[in-house]
Parts: structure tokens; sequence; C-alpha cells
């Protein structure tokens, strides 16, 4: 098969689709990889080791398009992206269609076929193309609300882990997913004063065990949050439903009962967001106030550690970019459903339902098209 992974394009976006190390696995089974020059010059992934690696380099995203099979990307396709898929042709990167109609509509439009990183499954229910980025992401959410934390910023002025006589900043976090445990390790290990709520008593039992006195957990109601909102210094929102837009957990009326200059970080921003106030925003003009509170939406946080990110996100795709390469898209998803849960169009056909639901379009199963 003939893979190919283009530069991206979105604001300060550096990662890749394919390291050297994927192109060089790729090539030794027999595919052609080609490599849009410069795609991972910003992380230190030269051109000179993607050759190295026995890839094709070429010289734009358009003769990439052009040529490939399959094309291995990291971001959701911007427009000029879009117009140069070809029906027939594969897509396999980060989607987020349900709080984006006009992709949706575009990719429909190209006959080409989608397959989602976000919603490929695993063994109970995980996402595992989804969990890299995730974790990083929350990671990066605390390091995010501490800088944003201080008064040079815009915000309370406030040290994330207090000193000796003084207290640290409290932060809420909504969700005890992939994304609430990771803020969790880095709030905890900062010294914050740390509560979360979730609602899957499972998963609050677990951090019970495992952090005992040193998180406070609430099983999550609206007042509840309401109750703590107040005295916050910090609200992460970490809540995921795979495939779906993210409920808005946190109404305008809560975010005004905030401290004025508390943060916000939305790391569900990519689904649409979980607070009300929330609207996505990139590196370069990262924040944003609304009564008084700052907001941190950025769409890829995962995008300013570009290089961990790479890797991070490779590992866990390369197995599946193998099995679409060296079995066919159609027998691959046929005969793997983890795999098949990320199909999201199908030449012209609409696959997953939560997007289906969101944007009020039809949806066929996916299983059906294949077969046919």
């Amino acid at each position: 098969m003939i893979i190919g992974a283009p530069q991206e394009v979105k604001n300060n976006e550096f990662r890749v689709g394919l390291t050297p190390g994927n192109v060089r696995g790729l090539c030794q089974q027999g595919h052609s990889i080609l490599i849009q020059r410069g795609a991972g010059a910003q992380i230190g992934l030269s051109d000179e080791s993607y050759r190295m690696a026995d890839a094709t380099l070429i010289n734009s995203a358009a003769e990439v398009f052009q040529k490939a099979e399959m094309i291995v990307k990291v971001k959701e396709p911007k427009p000029q992206e879009c117009a140069m898929l070809q029906e027939d042709q594969l897509l396999f990167t980060y989607l987020h269609l349900a709080p984006d109609p006009k992709q949706t509509a575009v990719l429909l439009a190209s006959g080409a076929t989608c397959i989602a990183y976000e919603t490929v499954t695993a063994m109970n229910g995980a996402l595992p193309l989804l969990a890299p980025m995730s974790e990083v992401a929350e990671r990066m959410s605390i390091q995010a609300a501490a800088a944003h934390l201080e008064k040079t910023n815009g915000g309370l002025g406030v040290l994330m882990a207090g000193v000796p006589g003084v207290s640290p900043a409290k932060i809420l976090i909504l969700g005890v997913g992939v994304v609430g445990r990771n803020a969790l390790q880095i709030a905890v290990g900062m010294g914050a004063d740390v509560c979360i709520f979730d609602r899957d008593i499972d998963r609050l039992r677990q951090i019970d065990l495992f952090y005992g006195n040193r998180v406070r957990i609430f099983y999550s109601d609206s007042l509840l949050v309401e109750s703590e909102i107040g005295e916050a210094g910090v609200m992460i929102g970490a809540v995921l439903l795979p495939g779906a837009a993210a409920p808005k957990l946190v109404t305008k009326e809560m975010v005004k009962k905030m401290k004025a200059g508390a943060a916000i970080v939305d790391v569900a921003i990519d689904q649409g967001g979980c607070f009300k106030t929330s609207k996505p925003t990139t590196h370069a003009d990262p924040t944003f106030l609304v009564d008084g509170v700052l907001h941190y939406c950025v769409a890829n946080m995962p995008g300013a550690v570009a290089r961990t990110s790479t890797f991070a996100l490779t590992n866990a795709t390369y197995p599946y970019i193998e099995a679409l390469a060296n079995r066919g898209f159609v027998q691959a998803l046929s005969t793997d459903h983890h795999l098949r849960n990320g199909l999201s169009i199908h030449k012209g056909v609409l696959t997953l339902e939560p997007v289906a639901q969101a944007q009020g379009l039809e949806y066929a199963l996916a299983e059906d098209l294949l077969a046919a």
C-alpha cells in the first residue's frame, strides 16, 4: 500500500503521523511511504532521518494526497485538506466530528473512508488511540493551570503548591477517566488541594484506595459542584463520551460563582467542551475571560509538547496502521470490531450513531456497509 503523511497545518501543530521508525517497519513489509518534506522537522525528525528509513520525500501536501492510498495524520483535516481527499482513499486520524457539522459534510462529500483514532476501542471499552493524548493533555492541564494562576498571566496570584503557612491552590477535577486520573496524579504531586467529581462509584473507590485523604472525592451532582466552585482556584473539565459531544456540566451561572482570576481548563474542548462558557482557542491565543474567570480551551494541547506527543501517539497507532496496510481496510475492519468502531464515514455514508444524533443525520451500521 502507498501510505502518505503530510505536514500538519493546524495552528501551532508540530506533531506528525509517522516517525522514521514507523516508516522503516512499514517499508520492510513491502509498503511505500510518502512523507512531506519538513513534516517532522520542528520536533527533530529530519527529512534525512525519513530518507534513511526508506521514505520517499514529497514536496507538497497536494502531491501526498494525490498519490497515497492511505493518509495518516494527527489532527482533523482542515478544509484545504478535505478538498484534496479522493474517492476510495483512506484517512486515518483524529476527527472529533460530533461538534463539527462542517467537517462532517465535506468528508461525506469526499467519498473517502475515514477512521477516527478517538473511537477505536479495546477490551473493557478502553480507547487506546485517544488514551495517549488524553494522558498528555491532562498532565499538561495542571501545568497550564499552574501558569495561569500567576498574576502576570491574569490569574489569582496563587502558587499551586502553596508554602508552609499558606494554603495551596484548590483544584476541582470533573471526571476520573484516563484524563481525570492523569490530572489528579500531577495535581496531587504538586501539592494542590484537590477534589474530584464523578458518577462512577467504582472509579471513586479506586481513587479513594490509592490516594486516601490526600484527595476529596465526591459523587457528581450539580449542587455539590456549586457548593465547591466558589472556593476553587482552578476547575478542570475532563469528561468524555466516546464519539459524542461532551456534556455541558457547568453552566454560565456556575462559572459566575468562581473568583475573579480563577482558571478553567477545558480538556474536552475537542468534543465541544464541558463548560457552557467554553469556546476553542489556540496556542497562539490560548485564553479568554468570562465574568472574570480565565478560560484555557486550546483544542490541541498535546501539540505544545509535540515530540513527546508524536511518539506517544504513534506507539499506539502503528499496529493499526500496519493492520490496515497489510490486510486492506475492508478485511481489517471486518475482522476487528475494535478497529471497526473507529469507522466514521465510508463512501459518503456516516457510520457513527453519536455523530448522527448530535447533527440530526442518518447513519448506517459499519458492518452492513463493509459486507456490501
